[in-house]
């Protein structure tokens, strides 16, 4: 899992090459450094082994590009459309999809796991909201890196509700997503 996860985290270094080339916005050279030193915080973070197969990597690849994609559509539409616009098409085009890739999985959920499902669908969808919002009236290269602190939110959370603990080379990987993160906004004024 950790390996296709740290693929994904691509994605905002896709959104910035769409950025540059689609919407014609500005990344610096530097902003580039910033990302890769982010990036390299997640790699330490959910690390990365040669054991992923062909086809999960393509899977993961994929994933990455098309959420760079999603980020330049979003800036693209700007705002001619309300972010619950935007929010609504993307659940429903998820909630078919996911629907239709997990009928035969399916296990109906019992007792507090609809309380769960009901607060996963809740808490997504403001958080889809606020970064719709973000990417329409944002640049797409000072906003997609923000994508890095998912990583550090999810660790918290771990710690608090899974009684996780994280060693010093997890806590080095943060730093390096906040320092690159920290770079990226420095850099970009």
């Amino acid at each position: 899992m950790g390996p296709a996860v740290s693929i994904r985290y691509i994605s905002p270094i896709f959104a910035a090459l769409f950025a540059l080339i689609l919407l014609k916005e500005k990344v610096k050279y530097l902003q580039w450094i910033c990302f890769i030193i982010a990036f390299s915080g997640v790699l330490i973070l959910k690390g990365f082994d040669s054991n992923l197969n062909g086809l999960g990597l393509l899977y993961a690849l994929l994933s990455a590009f098309f959420t760079g994609l999603v980020f330049i559509i979003i800036r693209k539409i700007g705002n001619s459309d309300h972010p619950v616009v935007v929010v609504n098409y993307f659940m429903i085009i998820a909630a078919l999809f996911g629907g239709i890739l997990a009928i035969s999985e399916w296990t109906n959920p019992s007792g507090i796991e609809w309380l769960i499902l009901l607060s996963l669908g809740v808490f997504g969808y403001f958080g889809q909201y606020y970064m719709t919002k973000a990417f329409q009236i944002g640049e797409v290269n000072q906003v997609a890196p923000l994508k890095y602190i998912e990583v550090i939110f999810t660790m918290i959370i771990g710690v608090i509700w899974l009684d996780e603990i994280y060693s010093m080379i997890s806590l080095i990987g943060i730093l390096l997503i906040l320092i690159g993160l920290l770079l990226n906004f420095m850099v970009k004024r």
